[in-house]
């Protein structure tokens, strides 16, 4: 019987990046990773951590849209001159409130 096994998986090269330094940083690769997580699965019988979707206040799900929109280039991000700028608005906005 083989020691080994060989799972393919796909992944985005960014998270795979981000992956690999975290693991470096705990001294282990992508594969201890994975190796880990199927054992504490395994042992747990189910996932080895809780899956529920997030909940945001309204607020914050429209801050996260915008984010979204400015990242994905939708909408131009506002830019200040100086942070002195920047208050001065934040001031106007909640005297206006």
């Amino acid at each position: 019987m083989a020691k080994t096994a060989n799972i393919n998986v796909r992944i985005d090269p960014e998270t795979k990046s981000s992956a690999e330094k975290l693991f470096s940083s705990f001294g282990i690769t992508i594969t201890d990773a994975i190796n880990i997580f199927l054992r504490k699965s395994i042992m747990e019988g189910g996932l080895p951590f809780e899956m529920k979707q997030p909940r945001y206040n309204a607020e914050t799900e429209i801050a996260m849209k915008e984010t979204r929109a400015i990242m994905d280039g939708q909408v131009q991000a506002k830019r200040y001159s100086s942070a002195h700028a920047l208050f001065e608005e934040l001031d106007a906005e909640k005297g206006g409130e």
